[in-house]
């Protein structure tokens, strides 16, 4: 009996990167300049963040202020969010991307120079932060999808890992820094880092080399339809609408958590703008564990179980972070949550990434934004505002329950949504 012949290597076996998934992504110029300037301008984004919440306790000392603050700068995503999303299927990425950063700078300064002169008050406070809300509802959709030009589909998770782990370094490293700042000089130096960050994060846009970008879509004038159409895909797609509906719920009734830090740190654990920065770090440190978990793992086989499992575990440490009543105990609760927060957040994304037709990329992304930042603002608000009349504790408690109820509900569809997400290849751009 004779053995079949053997088939020649084809092109791409000979030219086959490494097989660590991490190292294939930063071998590409352009993702290795992509994620050093995201970090760079995130860590700024966490100083600004947290230097705008401390701002607005100490001015207001009010669990409803600091809930409507975190509404202000997150919720424009939803009513912008969109609109981005449109624009990143029509409008080169990258060019889009760059003008989204000089937005964001301006709007840094405008808030240094308004703190320097002492005019700050709650309500212009408000307002600044709504305007880079805005700007920064532009410019994630273009940011995420970018992506999808930058690495290869092999290589997809291990990027969308690799960006959560720099966003989480950049939580651990910001809100320390802005602590440091804070505690020495004063809020006013934070605002002052976050555009420098800008312009580092613009040089290095600057060094990329990528070919024009053909529009996903034409141009027209029915971009609300167009909205709709991205909207009515990932709602009636088998596993994209069940994923949607959990990280909707996650992100209103379990995330705020984080938007609520200063009121913990300063009326239940009594630990200031050191605790706060404490507390915050913890969740960046658990984050940055389960993102470099994540990198390492670098397939989607599985990722569906991971999302499942990542929300339960989030909204049981919440709760336990609720019901603390010593300080270190709360930083580990924290740091449970922020690795479950991020295990389910790239499982998601991934997901999304890996299964979406490339011609609604933009707007898919643009919804899984308008949630992921839309949500904790609403959630923030609801609950800052209930904690006014209530403690603190239990609008976060009550939240993280329904979270785990809603990922064990639907945890029944879970089959149809392994049959249905990431489909056979198809390219990614």
């Amino acid at each position: 009996m004779t053995s079949a012949p053997s088939l020649p290597p084809s092109a791409g076996d000979m030219m086959a990167p490494p097989s660590n998934p991490v190292r294939r992504a930063f071998r590409n110029r352009n993702y290795a300049l992509y994620t050093l300037g995201n970090g760079v301008s995130l860590v700024g984004t966490w100083v600004q963040r947290i230097a705008v919440g401390w701002l607005m306790w100490r001015m207001t000392q009010s669990e409803g202020w600091l809930g409507a603050i975190a509404f202000a700068d997150l919720f424009p995503t939803v009513l912008v969010g969109p609109f981005g999303g449109v624009l990143a299927d029509r409008l080169d990425r990258l060019r889009l991307l760059k003008t989204s950063q000089v937005l964001m700078l301006v709007q840094s300064v405008a808030l240094f120079l308004l703190t320097v002169a002492d005019g700050i008050t709650p309500v212009s406070l408000f307002v600044l932060t709504a305007i880079g809300g805005v700007f920064n509802a532009l410019n994630q959709p273009a940011r995420l999808a970018l992506i999808s030009r930058l690495v290869d589909r092999d290589t997809m998770a291990a990027a969308v890992a690799i960006n959560a782990t720099v966003f989480n370094i950049a939580r651990f490293l910001g809100p320390a820094l802005a602590g440091i700042i804070i505690v020495v000089s004063d809020v006013a130096p934070a605002f002052a880092i976050n555009a420098t960050s800008f312009v580092v994060y613009l040089a290095i846009l600057a060094r990329f080399r990528l070919p024009p970008q053909p529009p996903s879509l034409p141009r027209s004038p029915r971009i609300l339809a167009e909205i709709g159409e991205g909207i009515l895909y990932a709602a009636r797609h088998p596993g994209m609408g069940p994923l949607f509906h959990l990280l909707m719920v996650g992100c209103i009734a379990a995330r705020p958590v984080a938007e609520l830090l200063p009121g913990f740190a300063d009326r239940v654990f009594h630990a200031g703008a050191t605790g706060l920065a404490m507390m915050t770090a913890a969740v960046g440190v658990g984050a940055v564990a389960g993102g470099i978990w994540m990198a390492g793992r670098a397939r989607p086989e599985g990722l569906i179980d991971l999302v499942f499992a990542g929300t339960t575990v989030m909204g049981i440490s919440i709760i336990l972070f609720a019901l603390a009543d010593r300080l270190v105990v709360a930083l580990c609760t924290l740091v449970v949550a922020g690795a479950a927060m991020v295990v389910s957040s790239i499982g998601t994304q991934t997901l999304i990434q890996l299964s979406v037709e490339p011609n609604v990329r933009g707007r898919v992304l643009s919804l899984y934004g308008l949630i992921y930042r839309g949500g904790p603002a609403l959630g923030a608000l609801v609950a800052g505002l209930v904690a006014e009349h209530t403690e603190l504790t239990w609008p976060i408690m009550v939240g993280a329950g329904v979270s785990t109820a809603c990922g064990l509900w639907l945890w029944r569809r879970r089959r149809i949504m392994v049959r249905s997400l990431v489909p056979p290849r198809h390219s990614l751009d």
